[in-house]
């Protein structure tokens, strides 16, 4: 896709009355795929729709935003989300954009903006409304010169990041799929993928390994 190419987006909040503001907002300028009002349905519809853009909201019954982002991480780690939320409270911001969203605007942007807002996090930008941007700055700014220079840790996904921290801390495979609300066996595979990009040899190695790199509290 070009990035003159109209994007598409999905809508998802728990305020049908907001989603629909949101459609009228962005018509003739995003191709709106659909909205989804929980996190079992934005789900589903994005995993389905493919959209470029997930126009998402921060605060939903069952896990919010964040717990979107995580589960469709599972079958779309590539998938962009922009956080769209009435919440400017740098806690809500930090944690969205951790979870892993690429970028962070509130409620009272226009339609326009929106839809430009849309199309850069299409095109691999990272938007924040001006005042949350420091937010973002702030917190990241003691961990990105650690994190991003270390390129075995940059070849984990999200997933991957997390199963290896808990198995750092000494948890069974059982109780990393109850953690993560994921099978035993999607654990095992995990730390069989884990294991081979860092061509390590069993568990403990790659718990002396997440502890040297202090992954791990």
């Amino acid at each position: 896709m070009t990035s003159g190419a109209k994007p598409s987006a999905v809508i998802v909040d728990d305020h049908e009355i907001f989603r629909s503001g949101v459609r009228a907002e962005l018509e003739g300028l995003v191709d709106v795929r659909g909205d989804a009002g929980s996190v079992e349905e934005a789900v589903r519809l994005i995993v389905t729709e493919r959209p470029d853009v997930v126009l998402l909201d921060v605060h939903m019954p069952g896990g919010g935003g964040v717990e979107v982002i995580r589960r469709v991480a599972e079958e779309r780690p590539a998938q962009r989300f922009l956080a769209l939320s009435v919440s400017d409270a740098p806690d809500d911001v930090i944690a969205v954009v951790r979870g892993g969203a690429r970028g962070y605007v509130t409620k009272t942007i226009s339609g326009p903006e929106l839809a430009d807002a849309v199309r850069r996090v299409r095109d691999g930008d990272a938007v924040f409304s001006p005042r949350l941007a420091g937010f973002v700055l702030d917190a990241f700014a003691g961990q990105l010169t650690e994190a991003e220079v270390d390129p075995e840790l940059d070849q984990l996904t999200n997933r991957e990041r997390e199963v290896l921290r808990l198995i750092a801390r000494g948890y069974l495979y059982k109780e990393i799929a109850l953690e993560l609300s994921i099978s035993p066996k999607t654990v095992e595979a995990h730390v069989s993928a884990v294991l081979r990009k860092l061509q390590l040899s069993n568990r403990h190695e790659l718990s002396r390994w997440a502890v040297e790199r202090r992954l791990v509290d």
